[in-house]
């Protein structure tokens, strides 16, 4: 009982996460057709997002430093709605820019709200656990993940059904001037909505009483007097870095690829990454700490990535084969396999961020709060490697991009045979 309200409370903070960070895999698409964008432009949307991760953490965890876990949630949430509402103007303008900058804005109230929450999911219970409780935040977040591009194509994309890169490159100039306006304008209303539900749960989250976690210096005789001298740390920030990186890759270009292929549902092919993430999360709930070790769990993470980018670079554009064995005998409409594989690196992906923590974390005491900044600071892999996939894929092929897949996941997997047990340089 006594983590039952703290639980619950990041709980609803890591679905708002998952749904503001995974609108993404609808908007970029999206925003590549209303602004007819390169591969390259329409990622500049996930690198602003992300980007402000690296610039804003350290100043963020300075604001935990004076206002504690709680208020530095309340205060995210808050900023996370003021960038919502300045996609009214950025839709209503097209501008462009207005967009990278509102998600610039939102991106930093993640920031504050990730900055606080991880350590403080971490440091609620015993430490062996502490990859359990995240899988459990992350089960959330992915839901969300699920729930979020399906809920953009509800409400912004309904009255388009058909529409993709490949059917308006179709259209006369003056039909796509006028679609084009017709489009962005359906994204005002959810964006207000989502708005001013960060300001009412920023106000509710005021007014719960949450536990204070003290963080106590490290004991034993190798105590460092910065957070850089801790490898495993520096190492760990390298590895999520390079763990963003394919995520977002994976959840931020599938609706492009999808785009160009001509598919139908395209802006909601991120909904089968999250869906895939939530399966590997329930996974790692049910085997960690009792079957598999935090360790053992991100090298396997990272050998299920090696194999299924792998095999996505020698996939096939129009086989339907993989999607029709797995899931060909529901209602979910099916996908190249190409698509599916990106879909499938879902379930490489779930258990890394959840393994990555409590190890980078491990034994850092009075230096937690800073070495979670430190951490998130990694979270610039999802603003870095997607503009190098952009500009890859417009060089030579979308599909050719994804070489970078099989280098993240080989990083990914050294952190977790060596580096993280790492305690001095």
């Amino acid at each position: 009982m006594r983590t039952l309200i703290p639980m619950t409370t990041i709980g609803i903070l890591f679905f708002i996460f998952g749904f503001v960070t995974w609108l993404n895999g609808a908007l970029i698409p999206f925003l590549q057709i209303i602004s007819d964008l390169s591969e390259f432009q329409a990622l500049l949307v996930a690198f602003c997002f992300y980007i402000a991760y690296v610039v804003m953490a350290l100043p963020m965890s300075w604001i935990l430093d004076h206002t504690g876990y709680k208020n530095g949630m309340v205060l995210g949430l808050a900023l996370v709605g003021v960038g919502l509402f300045l996609f009214v103007p950025a839709a209503k303008t097209h501008y462009f820019s207005i967009f990278l900058f509102a998600q610039f804005v939102v991106g930093s109230g993640l920031t504050l709200l990730q900055t606080a929450s991880n350590p403080y999911i971490v440091r609620i219970g015993p430490h062996e656990s502490a990859a359990a409780r995240i899988a459990i935040m992350g089960i959330l977040n992915k839901l969300a993940g699920v729930f979020a591009p399906l809920f953009f194509t509800w409400l912004v994309l309904a009255d388009f059904p058909n529409v993709s890169a490949a059917s308006i490159a179709e259209l006369s100039a003056s039909e796509r001037a006028a679609q084009v306006s017709a489009m962005a304008a359906n994204i005002i209303p959810p964006y207000v909505g989502m708005g001013i539900a960060m300001f009412v749960l920023a106000l509710g989250l005021f007014g719960i009483k949450l536990p204070h976690i003290r963080e106590e210096a490290p004991s034993g005789a190798d105590v460092h007097t910065s957070v850089l001298r801790y490898p495993q740390l520096v190492l760990g920030a390298m590895a999520l870095f390079f763990y963003v990186g394919v995520e977002v890759i994976a959840g931020d270009t599938i609706g492009m690829y999808g785009s160009r292929l001509g598919l139908a549902n395209y802006s909601s092919l991120t909904s089968y990454v999250m869906a895939a993430m939530v399966i590997g999360y329930v996974l790692g709930l049910l085997l960690i700490p009792r079957l598999l070790s935090q360790q053992q769990a991100l090298t396997a993470s990272a050998a299920l990535g090696l194999l299924f980018s792998g095999a996505l670079l020698m996939s096939s554009d129009t086989s339907t084969a993989i999607a029709s064995l797995l899931w060909g005998w529901s209602s979910v409409p099916v996908v190249p396999n190409s698509v599916a594989l990106l879909a499938l690196l879902g379930l490489a992906n779930a258990m890394v961020w959840p393994a990555i923590w409590p190890l980078a974390l491990a034994d850092l005491g009075k230096f937690t709060a800073r070495g979670s900044a430190i951490l998130i600071m990694g979270i610039a892999g999802g603003a870095v490697l997607p503009l190098v996939y952009g500009g890859l894929a417009d060089a030579f092929s979308a599909k050719h991009a994804y070489l970078l897949l099989p280098v993240g996941y080989a990083v990914i997997g050294w952190y977790g045979l060596v580096g993280h047990k790492k305690r001095s340089w």
